[in-house]
């Protein structure tokens, strides 16, 4: 784990723990904004920190003088005083319960105080009781909304979101990579299928088995290792912050075997074997074998070609059809992850992102993208900083300013509207009709509603060219909000509307499944990473992962297109509509 992830994830428990304890709201805002400012950071705070010392901390928006040198103590030491007095005054177990949607610092210390809650069963029992329920300001739904949110995340026990996973996996392969004795090195398992979640993380390296044992003692020696669990001559095993990472070097006649094993998913593998055996061979994580012999397994492409079809995406390798796709060599050509064009879901400062307009056209330029559709939030969110129609026209202007000075790359006018309880959207139409891309969202709707209507009225309107994350879920956290998805899958085929793959790393919405629905349809998909920080901007790849997962292809993916005919395919939405 990077240190500004492992110390924005301090500063959050912090805010936690003093949030129970009561201390000040202000104070706890302030920690909480840190830890957002410095997960979101692109630059890494231990070399900002040894660049620029203190002052370079300080200068980070939302980092005051004080947050800053408790950082910088952290950095320094490897601890942090104010951390270990507050986490001292905390049952720890309660802590985690934060994890859950609906519970919060302030239930947990009613829950302590009135309750004699001490820990996680403690207040599993308290639920099912019947006796928080009785508590001030509670009540049978809402405790009945923390029993469904308990389960929820009993359910995704012992596995992360992969987007909390995707910078620790990557930095760990840079680092093998560059080593002497590595011949090839990739992640394997879910990681590599680019599935939403992840459990025990797989590296596999290929490499002269004489030289297993130097690069397992660099892998678990690496600085983000917490607890080495295993440390052998082949094999590795080690706590990278709150992740356990699994390493394995094979040599190099077996790596593509081997990979094509790790990699899985099961029910593709047993599929493969069962096509190896009706042509007499075995197929095994050293290669595939025609009784004693072995016939390949140096490269996955030598592990397919083998029963006869040719190399297929690890993102496919889930045996939903895949297989018979090869067999008839009709295996989708996916959309790769270098032909995207641009970002079309950013967040800037004028609503609730960290990121100036000039920042944000930037990172871009750095990115090589040709454009990026800044869409902040309308006016009826405002708990999210949502512009009025003032602030909204405001933005455009500097928008219009900044794209005169830039070459090859364009800031696009737009915006995140709300979808009303009644299906109409959060702007006037002449205000909508000044902006460039219009992805209309629901972000407020009771429990028991169904939000489908709601949906199919906002595609209707001629100035909605996309729905930003249809269903509304949070990986872990919430199911989202009841809609028939395949009813606004066929209305955007009607109207010629474009569909989100959301990809902030608790969202990936559409999911998979979804999305190949989706193209199934004919209805093309927009990526966006929802980012609100510069350091969001690479959850791109999520979003194409996710697609691909849907066997999306470049010609389904509104942002593969250049820049002129992005602004063509946006006018002939209004168009069509």
């Amino acid at each position: 784990m990077r240190k500004n992830e492992e110390i924005g994830e301090i500063l959050e428990r912090l805010a936690d723990a003093l949030e129970f304890l009561g201390e000040t709201p202000f104070k706890v805002r302030a920690y909480r904004r840190a830890a957002r400012v410095i997960k979101g950071l692109s630059e890494d705070v231990v070399e900002l920190y040894r660049r620029k010392g203190l002052n370079g901390l300080k200068d980070l928006p939302g980092v005051g003088e004080r947050i800053a040198k408790k950082m910088a103590e952290y950095i320094e030491t490897g601890r942090m005083k104010k951390y270990d007095e507050v986490m001292a005054q905390v049952p720890t177990d309660l802590l985690e319960l934060l994890n859950v949607p609906g519970i919060g610092p302030r239930t947990l210390r009613m829950a302590y105080d009135r309750l004699g809650v001490r820990t996680r069963e403690d207040f599993v029992r308290v639920v099912e009781d019947g006796s928080l329920a009785k508590l001030p300001g509670f009540g049978p739904k809402k405790v009945q909304n923390i029993r469904e949110a308990l389960k929820l995340v009993s359910s995704l026990s012992g596995r992360i979101p992969l987007g909390l996973a995707y910078p620790t996996v990557e930095r760990i392969v840079k680092r093998l990579e560059v080593l002497q004795e590595v011949l090839q090195v990739h992640p394997a398992g879910s990681f590599r299928r680019m599935k939403e979640t992840v459990g025990d993380l797989d590296i596999l390296v290929s490499a002269h088995m004489s030289d297993g044992r130097r690069i397992i003692e660099a892998f678990v020696n690496m600085p983000e290792v917490v607890k080495v669990l295993a440390s052998g001559e082949t094999k590795g095993s080690a706590i990278f912050g709150k992740l356990q990472v699994d390493i394995r070097v094979v040599p190099p006649e077996s790596y593509g075997a081997a990979l094509q094993y790790f990699t899985g998913s099961k029910d593709h593998n047993i599929h493969l074997r069962n096509l190896a055996r009706e042509r007499g061979l075995k197929i095994s994580e050293y290669g595939v074998f025609r009784e004693k012999k072995r016939i390949g397994g140096k490269t996955e492409e030598e592990v397919y070609r083998a029963v006869g079809l040719v190399w297929i995406p690890p993102e496919l390798r889930e045996d939903r059809g895949e297989i018979e796709a090869a067999q008839r060599g009709q295996l989708p050509r996916l959309i790769e992850y270098n032909e995207i064009k641009g970002d079309l879901h950013v967040h800037s400062v004028f609503s609730d992102g960290t990121a100036t307009l000039e920042e944000i056209a930037l990172a871009a330029t750095r990115m090589g993208y040709e454009y990026v559709a800044v869409c902040d939030h309308s006016q009826s969110v405002k708990y999210a900083g949502g512009l009025d129609v003032d602030t909204l026209k405001l933005k455009n202007r500097d928008i219009d300013r900044i794209n005169r000075s830039l070459k090859g790359m364009r800031l696009l006018k737009g915006s995140e509207v709300d979808i009303l309880p009644d299906g109409s959207l959060d702007y006037p139409e002449e205000v909508l009709a000044e902006l460039d891309f219009v992805i209309a969202a629901v972000h407020n709707w009771r429990r028991d509603e169904d939000v489908t209507e709601r949906i199919l009225k906002a595609m209707e309107n001629p100035f909605v060219h996309a729905i930003a994350h249809p269903t509304g879920r949070l990986i872990g956290k919430r199911e989202g909000y009841r809609v028939d998805v395949e009813m606004i899958i066929r209305k955007a085929k009607e109207t010629g509307t474009f569909l989100e793959i959301n990809g902030y790393y608790e969202r990936l919405d559409l999911n998979d499944t979804h999305a190949r629905l989706a193209k199934e349809y004919g209805v093309i998909i927009t990526l966006g990473t929802d980012a609100h920080q510069i350091g969001q901007l690479w959850q791109m790849r999520l979003a194409v992962g996710t697609a691909r997962r849907g066997w999306v292809e470049k010609q389904d993916v509104l942002n593969a297109l250049a820049l002129q005919d992005l602004s063509e395919a946006l006018k002939l939405k209004r168009s069509k509509t």
